[in-house]
């Protein structure tokens, strides 16, 4: 006879953790599983409840409806939970059902991005100082996305070559953006402080990091190793979602984008300026310099230029560009 800890572990696994094994299957990032997570579990209150392999086209329908209608959110997080249910109908209830090809996503409005001028940059960053300075000064002359400013790691700063390898980028690619000479000595200071972190993490038995995939496996040591250090830590140790154990992540992105707010409004800037502005004027000022847009479109890691050409739609050489023949 089972006891109760074989019959409980004889048990399928409940629906949302075969969510959340699938999508580390995928090698899907941390925040998408917890969106995945969040739009399915969502969809089943939403519907009384029921196991998704009892509801079809309609109810996913009914329910992206009632996301427009009545929550009134945008496009992208319609798609969003859009992308979710068909996960969880594909990947992990394994099924193909004639109605996924049908649903429509929502069609995303293209607007121009919110760019600073030069100026407008120089007087953010005036109001900045210390690690969130550089952070900020990173984004904009690296064209870095937040996310991966915050994951960097310290053997992906090639001091020698003027460069930085951004690694495992949006789309899972990586590449390699320039090393602003301004930024060289703040940059090593930087490091030289994580690398006192680090040695009294070791002192007291940690100074482990968190490695991608199975690195951690396949070099057991490599955790441990200063070169695999993010180069913004964070000030505390926490404890790692996926592998339970206590190490030292990086800085949380809120403590940049809340001082990048105080000093957009410090500064008079009444635009809508977030960390992600300063990517978008990397880009603006690169191609009002006259760079090649196929090398802003490699710098920015874009998959397709005509992202890339969203920006030229900011420099003012389309309608803003030219004379009108009344004030001729």
């Amino acid at each position: 006879m089972l006891s109760g800890d074989a019959i409980e572990d004889s048990r399928p696994p409940r629906l949302l953790e075969q969510v959340r094994k699938r999508c580390r299957v995928r090698h899907y990032s941390l925040r998408t599983e917890r969106a995945y997570v969040q739009w399915i579990r969502r969809f089943i209150l939403a519907n009384g409840k029921r196991h998704p392999r009892e509801m079809g086209g309609m109810e996913v329908e009914s329910f992206l409806s009632r996301l427009a209608t009545e929550d009134d959110v945008a496009a992208s997080t319609q798609n969003q939970a859009l992308s979710a249910l068909l996960f969880l109908y594909r990947e992990v209830l394994g099924i193909e059902l004639p109605w996924m090809e049908s649903v429509v996503r929502a069609k995303r409005p293209q607007r121009v991005p919110a760019v600073l001028s030069r100026e407008e940059v120089m007087r953010l960053l005036a109001f900045l100082d210390g690690q969130v300075w550089l952070m900020a000064a990173l984004l904009y002359g690296t064209g870095m996305r937040l996310m991966e400013c915050m994951r960097l790691r310290v053997k992906d700063v090639d001091f020698d070559r003027n460069e930085i390898c951004v690694r495992d980028g949006k789309g899972a690619k990586d590449r390699r953006v320039p090393l602003p000479q301004r930024l060289r000595e703040r940059l090593r200071e930087q490091i030289g402080r994580a690398r006192i972190l680090h040695g009294q993490d070791l002192l007291v038995g940690l100074g482990e990091v968190h490695l991608p995939y199975a690195l951690a496996r396949k070099y057991p040591d490599a955790a441990r190793e200063f070169a695999w250090q993010y180069v913004f830590p964070a000030l505390r140790h926490s404890l790692d979602p996926q592998g339970g154990r206590t190490r030292r992540h990086h800085m949380d992105e809120g403590v940049l984008q809340r001082a990048v707010k105080a000093a957009r409004i410090k500064a008079g800037i009444d635009k809508p300026a977030t960390c992600h502005t300063l990517r978008h004027s990397f880009a603006t000022h690169l191609l009002d310099a006259g760079q090649d847009i196929r090398t802003v479109q490699e710098l920015m890691g874009h998959k397709d230029v005509a992202t890339t050409q969203i920006y030229t739609h900011v420099l003012g050489r389309g309608a803003n560009g030219v004379l009108s023949p009344l004030d001729h």
